[in-house]
Order: C-alpha cells, then sequence, then structure tokens
C-alpha cells in the first residue's frame, strides 16, 4: 500500500511510530565496526532505558550484551543508506547512532532526518568540517579561532611557490579524507617539494588531493577535546591525549591511534578555560551562526604550544579513536549516555545532566597486528582469559566472528582500558588486562602516558625512585623467598644452593673429582622461541626444564656430569608468580640432571620487552676425568653401532617452524592436537619440556662404553651425528628402526615440509645418539633399559667416501 507514495506519507508513519515507541524504550542503531562503536555500544547498553541495539556491521566484540545484535550485512556505505533506511523503520528504531566520519560526510544524517528517525551526528553540511580540511582552515580563520599560518591551493603551481617561500616547517595536509594518512611532515623543501608531487600530481590519495592544505608546523604536546553538542549547548569530556607513531618513544610510522589517557595533566584548569573561551565556544556558535549547527561530537585536535597557547590541528565530526575507549569509562554511572545522545540529538542537550567521575583517570592500551600500519595478517584466533582486572575493560575493533571464533580482521585489532585514582594505576592496570589478550604477532606500544610521566617527573623537586623507573628490588626479593625452598631441594654435595649473594660457590673436592686429573666444562644456551608459546599458554613450569636440558644435555655429550646450573630471568616488569613457576621448573630440571641451582639473575628492564614478556638464558658447568672425555674419535671406526635414545617430542628446537605452520593453518595453540590420545592442546604438546639423558648416561660414560654421543637438537639428525665423528667415517641411520611420533608428522604433513628440512629441524623422535663398539651394545642397552630408556640401535657407521656425514634413510618418515 506505502509503495509509490510521496515520502510525507512516510514520514508520517514513522512519526507516529515514534510516539507509540516512548523514549524509555529506545531501539538504536550504531553504524561502524570499530573499537570507537563498540565503546559506545558498551556504554549505550547499560542504559535502563535502552531496549535493544543494532550495529551495522559490527565486530567480534560489539554483540556484548543479550540487548545487542551485530547488523553484519549492513554497513554505512551509502549502498546501505537504503536499506539502513527500511531497516530502521521495520526495527522501530528511534535514535541512529554513526560512529565513523565517512557516513556523516556522505549524508546518513539527512538520510534518517528523512523519515523522522533523530541522528546523533552532524548534517553532511556540517560534517565538511572533517571532510575538507581546507573549508575547516578557512572556517577557523573567519571566527578568529587560533591555529597554524595556512593557505589552500588547488593549482599544484602556485602550491610549489609557496612552499619555495616560506621561511618555516610546514605540513601538507590532502583536503578530503584520506582515512588518517593525507598528512605529510616534511624536514626539507626537497622533501615537501616530492611531498606536493605525491599528494596533487601522483594522486596518492586520490581525489582527497584535489585541494591541499600547507600549514606552519606546530610544536608541542596534542590534546584531544571530544565535545557533546546539539549547535547550542556543549559539553566536554576530559581531555585526552592520543598517540599516534607506532612505536615507543613517538617514533615511527603515523596509526589510528596506539593509545590514549584521560584527562591529560598538562590540560591544567586554566588552559581548559582558555580552550573553552578561544576555541569550543568559538567553534559551536560559528558552525551555527553559518547555517550547520553542529549536533553529535566535535572533536578538537589542540597542539599545547611551549608558550602554553591552544592552537587548533583540526576537526573531527564524530567520536575519536581511541579517546572514545578511554573517555567513555570516565561518565559517571548516574550518566544516561543514551539519553544524552537522543537529547543532543533533539537539540535539548541542557535538559540532561552529564557528569564525570571524580579524581578518576583512564588508560587506553591498543593491540594491533604485527606488521602495522604496513602488511599485517588477518585471521588469527584472539583469545581473552578472564577474568580480567576490575575496572578494566576490551573493546574490539579490527576483529571478526569466524566458525565461532573471534579472529583478527585489521590493523588496530582491540584495545584494553582501565580506569584508577591515579594515572600511573590506571596505566599499570591497563597493561595488566593487555596480558590477558592473545594472538598470533600482537603488538602493543609499552609507554602509553610516557608524555605525562615525563611533565611529572619535570615538574617536581624530589628524586625519581628506582620502582618509579619500573625496576622493583622488593619484587625481586620478594622472589627469593619465594622459590628458596624449592632451589635448596636441588643440593648436592659441594654446594649448598642457597640463594642470595653474588655468586654460587662449588667445592669440587666434595664431589668426589681429584682435581688433578678433572676438567671443567661448561655450557650455556637458552630455549628461543618456544618461550613464545608459553607466554601465548600461559605455562611457565615446563620452559625452566628446557633450559636445563638445553645446557647439560651439551655438557654430558661431552662426558662431564653437570655439578651446577645458574639462570638468568629477564622481563619488562616482573611478575612473581610467572617467574616462581618459571624457576621451578629449573629446579626440577636440575633435580632431574642431578646438578644444583646455586644462584641466578632475575632482571627487571622497562622498555626492553612488551608486557608478559620474558627472556631466559642458563649456564651449566660440569667435570670430566681426563680420560673419559668425549668424543674419543681416534677409537672409532667402521661397523661402531649407533643406539638412539627416544625424545618427548618437539624439544626445544624448530620452533620457529612450529609457529609458522601453526599461524597458516587453521588451528591455533589452544585448538586440541588432531594426533593428541590425551586430548591434550597443541599448546600443551608442544611445550612437553626437553627429555634430560644425564642420569641414564652417566654409568657408561664412567665406565668408558661409550664413544661418542650427540644431542639432537637445531640441525636433527643430519647435522648434530657428524659433530661427534672423525671425517674420515659416515653415519648410516635408517628410520625405519624406530617409529617417527605422530607430532612430527602431523606438522610435516600440515605445512607440507620438505624431507630434507624436517631432518635438518626436528629430532623426529629421536633426542639423542650414542655411538658404541659392537662388542659392548648388549652391556650399554641394559645399563639404558635399567634407567627406563627405551633405546634402539638406529644404525652404523661406515668408510667416509663421498657426500654429508650423515646419510638418513627416510622410507620411515611418513
Amino acid at each position: 500500500m506505502v509503495r509509490g507514495c510521496p515520502s510525507q506519507i512516510i514520514n508520517l508513519i514513522a512519526q507516529i511510530n515514534l510516539v507509540t515507541k516512548p523514549m524509555s524504550a529506545l531501539r538504536i542503531l550504531v553504524v561502524g565496526n570499530g573499537g570507537r562503536e563498540h565503546a559506545i555500544v558498551w556504554r549505550l547498553a547499560q542504559s535502563p532505558t535502552v531496549e535493544h541495539i543494532y550495529v551495522a556491521p559490527g565486530n567480534g566484540g560489539t554483540a556484548c550484551s543479550p540487548k545487542v545484535t551485530n547488523v553484519g550485512e549492513l554497513s554505512g556505505s551509502p549502498k546501505h543508506f537504503e536499506a539502513l533506511k527500511k531497516f530502521a523503520l521495520d526495527k522501530k528504531i528511534n535514535l541512529v547512532v554513526p560512529g565513523p566520519e565517512q557516513p556523516l560526510v556522505d549524508g546518513i544524517s539527512t538520510v534518517f532526518a528523512e523519515i523522522g528517525v533523530p541522528v546523533f551526528g552532524p548534517s553532511a553540511k556540517a560534517a565538511v568540517m572533517e571532510g575538507s580540511k581546507a573549508f575547516s582552515k578557512t572556517f577557523m580563520e573567519k571566527h578568529n579561532i587560533p591555529t597554524a599560518r595556512f593557505a589552500n591551493f588547488t593549482n599544484y603551481e602556485d602550491a610549489k611557490k609557496h612552499i619555495e617561500s616560506v621561511d618555516y616547517k610546514i605540513v601538507l595536509k590532502a583536503d578530503g579524507i584520506a582515512a588518517g594518512k593525507g598528512v605529510l611532515i616534511p624536514e626539507t623543501k626537497q622533501e615537501a617539494l616530492a611531498g606536493l608531487d605525491e599528494i596533487m600530481i601522483q594522486k596518492n590519495f586520490g581525489d582527497a588531493g584535489n585541494e591541499i592544505v600547507i600549514e606552519e608546523f606546530l610544536e608541542g604536546d596534542e590534546l584531544s577535546i571530544l565535545t557533546i553538542s546539539d549547535g547550542y549547548s556543549f559539553f566536554n569530556f576530559p581531555a585526552a591525549q592520543d598517540h599516534k607513531r607506532i612505536g615507543d618513544g613517538d617514533k615511527g610510522l603515523n596509526t589510528g591511534g596506539m593509545g590514549a589517557y584521560a584527562p591529560a595533566p598538562i590540560a591544567t584548569p586554566s588552559i581548559l578555560k582558555k580552550i573553552d573561551e578561544q576555541i569550543i565556544k568559538p567553534s559551536i556558535d560559528g558552525m551555527r551562526k553559518d547555517g550547520f549547527p553542529m549536533c553529535g561530537i566535535l572533536f578538537t585536535g589542540i597542539m599545547l604550544t611551549p608558550q602554553k597557547e591552544p592552537k587548533v590541528l583540526e576537526y573531527n565530526v564524530r567520536f575519536g579513536d581511541p579517546e572514545t575507549q578511554t573517555v567513555l569509562p570516565l561518565l559517571s554511572d548516574d550518566t544516561d549516555l543514551a539519553q544524552v545522545m537522543l537529547a543532543a540529538a533533539e537539540h535539548r542537550l541542557d535538559s540532561v545532566e552529564l557528569k564525570v567521575k571524580e579524581g578518576q583517570f583512564s588508560t587506553t592500551v591498543v593491540m594491533s597486528a604485527g606488521g602495522y600500519p604496513e602488511a599485517y595478517k588477518k585471521g588469527d584466533t584472539i583469545t581473552v582469559k578472564t577474568p580480567i582486572p576490575e575496572n578494566s575493560y576490551i573493546f574490539h575493533a579490527g576483529t571478526a566472528e569466524k566458525d565461532g571464533k573471534v579472529v583478527t580482521a585489521g590493523g588496530r585489532v582491540i584495545a584494553a582500558t582501565a580506569t584508577a585514582s591515579t594515572l600511573r594505576s590506571s596505566v599499570d592496570k591497563a597493561y595488566e588486562a593487555v596480558k590477558h589478550v592473545t594472538f598470533e604477532g600482537k603488538y602493543n606500544r609499552q609507554d602509553i602516558a610516557h608524555r605525562a610521566f615525563r611533565d611529572a617527573e619535570g615538574s617536581t623537586k624530589k628524586g625519581v625512585t628506582y620502582a618509579e623507573a619500573g625496576v622493583s628490588v622488593d619484587n625481586g626479593n620478594q622472589l627469593i623467598e619465594v622459590i628458596k625452598a624449592k632451589v635448596k631441594s636441588t643440593a648436592r654435595p659441594g654446594a649448598d644452593s642457597d640463594l642470595g649473594g653474588f655468586g654460587g660457590l662449588f667445592d669440587l673436592k666434595k664431589s668426589g673429582y681429584p682435581l688433578e686429573d678433572t676438567l671443567l666444562v661448561a655450557a650455556t644456551d637458552g630455549v628461543g622461541t618456544k618461550l613464545r608459546v608459553a607466554q601465548i599458554m600461559d605455562i611457565h613450569d615446563t620452559v625452566g626444564i628446557d633450559l636445563v636440558a638445553m645446557n647439560v644435555n651439551d655438557l654430558v655429550v661431552q662426558g662431564a656430569e653437570p655439578l651446577l646450573f645458574l639462570d638468568y630471568f629477564a622481563t619488562a616488569k616482573l611478575d612473581i608468580g610467572v617467574a616462581a613457576k618459571f624457576v621451578g621448573g629449573v629446579a626440577d630440571g636440575c633435580i632431574q640432571a642431578g646438578c644444583a641451582l646455586v644462584g641466578g639473575e632475575t632482571s627487571e628492564m622497562p622498555g626492553m620487552y612488551a608486557p608478559g614478556h620474558y627472556d631466559t638464558n642458563g649456564t651449566a658447568v660440569g667435570a670430566v676425568a681426563r680420560d673419559r672425555i668425549l668424543p674419543q674419535t681416534d677409537k672409532m671406526g667402521p661397523g661402531n653401532v649407533i643406539i638412539g635414545l627416544r625424545s618427548d617430542g618437539v624439544h626445544s628446537n624448530g620452533f620457529s617452524l612450529v609457529r609458522h605452520i601453526i599461524e597458516i593453518s587453521d588451528y591455533d595453540y589452544k585448538s586440541v592436537a588432531p594426533w593428541s590420545k590425551s586430548g591434550k592442546t597443541i599448546g600443551e604438546e608442544v611445550l612437553v619440556p626437553t627429555r634430560i639423558y644425564v642420569k641414564q648416561l652417566l654409568p657408561s660414560i664412567r665406565d668408558g662404553d661409550l664413544l661418542g654421543l650427540a644431542h639432537i637438537t637445531g640441525g636433527g639428525l643430519v647435522e648434530n651425528i657428524p659433530r661427534a665423528l672423525p671425517k674420515h667415517l659416515q653415519a648410516e641411520i635408517d628410520m625405519s628402526k624406530w617409529e617417527v611420533p605422530e607430532i612430527f608428522k602431523w606438522f610435516g604433513k600440515q605445512g607440507n615440509v620438505p624431507h630434507e628440512d624436517l631432518l635438518k629441524t626436528f629430532n623426529l623422535g629421536i633426542g639423542m645418539i650414542l655411538i658404541v663398539e659392537e662388542e659392548k651394545v648388549e652391556k650399554v642397552m641394559a645399563s639404558l633399559k635399567s634407567h627406563n630408556e627405551d633405546p634402539v640401535v638406529i644404525g652404523k657407521l661406515v668408510e667416509r667416501k663421498e657426500g654429508p656425514g650423515c646419510v638418513v634413510n627416510v622410507s620411515g618418515l611418513y
């Protein structure tokens, strides 16, 4: 019946719908799919006056409440405007909240005004304040709003002459919307001219570069002021400070924003008063007087010069990102954002009350995909460990749902926000929340709010403490107390394993080695990128065993008995629980190896590691009788037998390949391992620690029954065995003599890895090999079996004619 009817009838029908649907039962349509929209939806859903929220298209986190539904088939593109309008009528929507700038510039407010649905957002005419930098600069000049010196150009030659004539540093801005990338800051005239060519001739920013703004470069500190307005009244959120550069210390490429905090301490009451009087009020009044009142959010980017004079950098006509995630949690609990937005849309903002929490600070840390803001991956699984810290929030941005999982779908993936009574506490708590989010390639800055702390340090006379620099001696001392008992359990003759001093002592005489015929052997090693998997899985005790294993196994292949061990643990901020688990694993490894944990170093190094990351290293010292040093190559000959001791899995080598295969597969570390009979996850399976081969080998070493040993680590069988051989001999290995564990077959097939790469990367089920004279094989095998080993003869030595030092028959690989 309505098809083909005049628009006035449609308006009347919509108005009747609005009348029959009271404003205390709001049905809201939010347009967008970023972190800003998630924060808006999160806050709107808390309103008792909201019945339901639809998000078009939404992201992996916006459907955060039973009140919220993602409408993934719709977006803010003009091609969807008619569909959005129909959707609004069908669902009896009575408030629309556009998130991004592009739909506003494209006129989405007019679309809904035609059917009588209020929009919290400006008209297309007002949105030109963001859509055209040239327009906004002219507006500032007209209304005496402080800003940088500037000139607008549509002609390349005129712009070129202007650049050549100015005597100050400049900024080049493409006039239109360029996804936040249309601003260039050249260091020289030559760079400026090249940038001009990039914008106006090469059209690297498309039609956004048809006109260009050339303005004076301003130095100082930036502030973001988000202002809710109905065209007359206005309310400012606490002043925020964004972090645009990708790297710590504001280094590297520009991004959409890597974090923010509010209120920024530099925004003192006197400066805020000046901003209100000289910038915000003249902007709101000027827009109304010029015929395009500001309804919605006016985002004003301000540079506070060294002289503490605020000057406008730019206007945006929507909530900022990540400022929105930062300021919305600062609204008082009794502020109903839904009713505030509706009142602004209906030009009656003075009829509602807006308040912020007194004495509260908020910090947001953005986590991006590895490689952002350049090329980056999508589709990696995201996990959020709950519960997150109190008064902390996780806001999704570049995420999506896929097969029941949330995956990465953009550059800026997700953010953690936290509030607290001090800025320092809110920053620390936000970084704690960051630790609860895991996805492959996760990156975040580690210095959010660094400028606030710089200013605070510069304004105080008292000295800076070590703790304020990010290092806690007290935490280190507490860790020692936590692990002392565990370390004590590793004691052996010659060492007391008491921690707290500056070194570890060992009495060689008490260990039973005669000084005149004993050599000391040392080994140092780490765990490699297996640590990343441990950090992702939050399993930290097994890698301590790995660290010991990698060192003591390298000692025993030289015929040495491990006597003592020292570990090193480095992190940005010491988590006593994580460190205690790690050192506990080290102690377990030392017990297995029969060596004493006599000391170590725990180091806090702020800025060196991402939150939640750590690195490790270990050093082992052992002793060997002079006549038992291995390998004894002068005694080796053709016919010597090669015995293999089985591994417990991947051990600690090949993890760059392991991680890469997982990244390109449809699995993640928390998926059930396809080869596992116990239902363990892939992460749990690959974290099985390296087997320690010390106690089972020492009896044969002492009896002189071994000619050589090889620990199968990086390089696999083909590269490790030759290291124990004289150059005239070659090892022949027959893989049909043992069953290659399914874990290696799965990784090989999943990654389509060539056989030669598997042989050079993984141990393939054999973690240690022994070279034995044929007549001693039976005795050595019996000794190994008495220590619960399952040894297997896997090959022999032959005369080497040509080719590599180890030849492997791969018939049993797949």
